[in-house]
C-alpha cells in the first residue's frame, strides 16, 4: 500500500496519537501473550500423552516439576545434576508425585546411558510412587494413568538393569546376588531361601519379553500388572520331583518380580529380593497391604517357545519315520501339557492331524489362553504321535496317555474337573478322538478274521499289542468331543496316486514291524486273516475301503458324550463340496450337538477365525460360563 507523506508528517508532529495508532494496531493484528490457537485432537492427544515410554521425552507431569523449580535448562545441559536437586527437595507434602517425576526423568537418563544403576533407580522411585510408606498413604483416583505409567517404569527399570551385559537372547535377566552403584546408593540384590520350581524344574536364562516382535500369530494378549514378563528355560533340579508332562525343552512363562525392603527416606540405596511367580498360577503379588496383579505376556512367551523348536522337524519326519520319538515322550504316551497341572481347571486334549504337530494349534492356544474365562477354567493338553502309524495303534497311545495322566495326577480322585475333559481332533487326529468315546467290541477284530481272537497262537507281546489297538471302550473322564475335518468316511486323496505315493513314504518301527511279521505268518497255521495281512499305515486306514475305517465310521458316540462338528467347505453347494482333503458327506456325521460349516476355508481350518468361535463356544457351553 502506498504511504501518504503528508499523513506520516502531520503523525510526527502529534507523538501521543503516534502512540494510540501503534497500541491499536497490535490489538488487531498481533497474538496476545496468552492465549489458544486451534489444532487437531491428534496433536492434542500426542502432547498429553507422550512420556519416557511411549516416546523421546519426558511426560507433561515431570516436565511440570523442571518448570516449577526453574530446572528446565539444567536437566537439558547436566541431567544428573537436576535430578539431584529435585530429589534433595524430597521429604515435603509433593513427595508422592515427585518420585514418579524421578523415575521416569532417570528412565531417561538411562535410556541415553544404557547404565544399570541408573535403570535401577527408575525402578526404585516407581516403586517408592506404587508402594508409598506414608500414613495415610496417598489417595489416587482410579482413573489416574500415572499408576500404569509408574507399573511400566518398574517393570523396564528391573529387565534393564538386571540384564546381562550381553546376551544374543535379548534381554536376559541376570540373578545373581550381586551390587550394582546407582547414582542415589548402592542395590544390592538377593535370592529367597527357597528357590522357585516351575513344575519341579529350576528356572533358567529368563528373557524379558517386553521388547520382542511376534509373528505368526493374529493377535497378542498381554495382562497389565508389575513384574517382569519372561520365557524362561527350564531345567532338572536335583532334590525335586519333575512333571513328567512338560515338554524338557520348554521356553515358559515367568514373571520376575523385585521386592524392596523399606527404602531409606533420602533413597540412599536400595535392597531387593528377585522372586520368581507362575502368572498364570498365582496372578497377584502382595506387597504390604496392596495386592497387585502380576504382569505376563502369553503370546509372547508361546511364541518364544516355539521359535526354532523341534517340534516343527518332528511333522514330516514324524510321519515318514515310525519310530522317531519327541523327548520326554515315551514316559507320557506323546501327551504334554501347555502348563503344569492345574485342579481344578479342565483339560482340553488336542489332537492333531497327519504329517502335523501340536505346534498347528498355536493360534488357537493363543486365543483360547487370552480369554481370561477361559484361562481360569480350563488347561490346555497336547497329544503327539506318529501321524504315518495306524489310526487305531496311534488311538490306543492316546488313550493310555489320558489314563496314566488321570491315575499319576490325582490317585486319590478329588479333581472332579479330570472327570468332565474335552478332546478336540483335526483331520486324522478326529479319528482318534472318537476312539476314545466308542464301544467297539470285537468289531475292528471280526472285520478281518474269522478266528475269535482268544484263540489265536500270539506271542504276549504282539497279544498285547494287537489287543491294545482293536479293542477300546469309552474313555470315561471325556464328556465332551469336537471334530475338525474329520474324515469319518475316508480323504479322497487317500484313494488317488496321491495317496499311493504317502504310503511309500512311511517306515514302520521295529517292535510294530515285528509284529506285523509274526501276524503275516500266522496264516501259515491257523489262517487267521481272510487276506494275507498287510500292515496298514495311517493312509490305508482313511480310505474308505478299509474295514477298520468302516467299523469305526459305524460305532455310536458313547452315551453321555457330547459331540460336535466343524466342517470347512471350500466352495457351495455344501452337499457336494469339500475342503481339499474331505467331502463334506464324510464329514458329516449324525447325530451331533452342532455341526458349524465354515464356508470358504480349507482343511487346515483349526487356526480360522470362524473355527475357534465356535470352539471358544463351545467351551463356554461346557463350562458353564455365560
Amino acid at each position: 500500500m502506498p504511504i501518504d507523506f503528508r499523513v506520516a508528517a502531520r503523525l510526527r508532529r502529534r507523538p501521543l496519537a503516534t502512540f494510540c495508532l501503534v497500541l491499536v494496531a497490535l490489538s488487531l493484528g498481533c497474538a496476545t501473550p496468552i492465549g489458544i490457537k486451534r489444532t487437531s485432537l491428534l496433536a492434542v492427544d500426542r502432547e498429553l500423552s507422550e512420556n519416557a515410554i511411549t516416546g523421546e521425552k519426558p511426560s507433561l507431569f515431570s516436565n511440570q516439576f523442571l518448570e516449577r523449580l526453574g530446572l528446565v535448562k539444567l536437566y537439558a545441559e547436566r541431567p544428573r545434576e537436576a535430578l539431584e536437586k529435585l530429589r534433595e527437595g524430597l521429604n515435603g507434602p509433593d513427595d508422592h508425585d515427585r518420585v514418579l517425576a524421578l523415575s521416569e526423568l532417570w528412565f531417561t537418563v538411562a535410556r541415553d546411558s544404557g547404565d544399570r544403576g541408573e535403570y535401577l533407580a527408575a525402578a526404585v522411585f516407581a516403586y517408592a510412587f506404587l508402594f508409598p510408606t506414608t500414613e495415610p498413604p496417598p489417595t489416587a483416583s482410579p482413573y489416574d494413568q500415572k499408576t500404569h505409567f509408574a507399573l511400566e517404569l518398574y517393570n523396564r527399570g528391573i529387565a534393564n538393569g538386571l540384564a546381562l551385559p550381553q546376551s544374543e537372547r535379548g534381554i536376559e535377566l541376570d540373578p545373581t546376588p550381586r551390587q550394582i552403584q546407582m547414582p542415589v546408593g548402592t542395590f544390592a540384590l538377593s535370592l529367597p531361601k527357597e528357590e522357585f520350581r516351575y513344575g519341579g524344574y529350576r528356572v533358567i536364562h529368563p528373557v524379558a519379553l517386553g521388547d520382542l516382535e511376534i509373528r505368526g500369530l493374529r493377535n497378542r494378549y498381554r495382562r497389565a500388572g508389575i513384574g517382569v514378563a519372561t520365557a524362561a528355560g527350564i531345567q532338572p533340579g536335583k532334590d525335586a520331583e519333575i512333571d513328567p508332562w512338560l515338554p524338557p525343552r520348554s521356553k515358559v512363562p515367568i514373571t520376575a518380580f523385585v521386592r524392596f525392603d523399606p527404602l531409606p527416606h533420602d533413597f540412599s540405596g536400595a535392597h531387593g529380593t528377585l522372586e520368581y511367580y507362575d502368572a498364570d498360577d498365582t496372578p497377584t503379588v502382595t506387597v504390604g497391604s496392596t495386592v497387585v496383579p502380576l504382569a505376563s505376556d502369553p503370546s509372547a512367551a508361546l511364541a518364544f517357545r516355539l521359535e526354532g523348536a523341534p517340534i516343527w522337524d518332528f511333522e514330516v519326519a514324524g510321519f515318514r519315520r515310525s519310530d522317531m520319538v519327541i523327548a520326554g515322550a515315551e514316559k507320557t504316551h506323546g501327551l504334554f501339557f501347555l502348563n503344569p497341572y492345574r485342579p481344578g481347571r479342565i483339560p482340553v486334549i488336542f489332537v492333531h492331524g497327519t504329517a502335523s504337530s501340536p505346534a498347528r494349534w498355536a493360534e488357537m492356544a493363543n486365543e483360547l489362553l487370552g480369554d481370561p474365562r477361559i484361562a481360569a477354567r480350563f488347561q490346555l493338553w497336547f497329544f503327539i504321535y506318529n501321524s504315518g502309524n495306524p489310526v487305531l495303534l496311534s488311538a490306543s497311545q492316546l488313550r493310555q496317555g489320558i489314563l496314566n495322566a488321570w491315575a499319576g495326577l490325582d490317585p486319590e480322585d478329588k479333581d472332579q474337573a479330570l472327570h468332565d475333559m474335552v478332546v478336540v481332533g483335526h483331520s486324522q487326529g478326529g479319528l482318534l478322538t472318537k476312539c476314545m468315546v466308542v464301544a467297539s467290541g470285537d468289531k475292528f477284530w471280526t472285520a478281518v478274521s474269522d478266528e475269535p481272537f482268544d484263540r489265536v497262537n500270539f506271542t504276549p507281546q504282539t497279544r498285547a499289542m494287537v489287543k491294545d489297538a482293536i479293542f477300546f471302550e469309552p474313555v470315561p473322564f471325556v464328556t465332551r468331543v469336537i471334530f475338525i475335518s474329520t474324515p469319518h468316511r475316508g480323504s479322497f486323496l487317500a484313494e488317488n496316486w496321491l495317496g499311493m505315493l504317502a504310503r511309500k513314504l512311511v517306515n514302520a518301527p521295529g517292535a510294530l514291524t515285528r509284529a506285523s511279521v509274526e501276524l503275516a505268518t500266522l496264516n501259515e497255521g491257523q489262517r487267521v486273516f481272510r487276506k494275507p495281512f498287510q500292515l496298514p499305515t495311517s493312509i490305508d486306514n482313511m480310505n474308505w475301503s478299509n474295514p477298520g475305517l468302516r467299523v469305526l465310521a459305524s460305532l455310536p458316540i458313547a452315551p453321555g458324550v457330547r459331540a460336535h462338528s466343524i466342517i470347512p467347505v471350500k466352495s457351495p453347494p455344501i452337499e457336494t463340496g469339500d475342503d481339499g482333503v474331505v467331502k463334506y458327506q464324510s464329514a458329516h456325521i449324525e447325530p451331533v450337538e452342532s455341526e458349524l460349516v465354515v464356508l470358504g476355508r480349507t482343511h487346515s481350518t483349526q487356526s480360522d477365525p470362524e473355527t475357534i468361535e465356535e470352539v471358544r463356544r463351545i467351551l463356554y457351553e461346557h463350562a458353564g460360563i455365560h
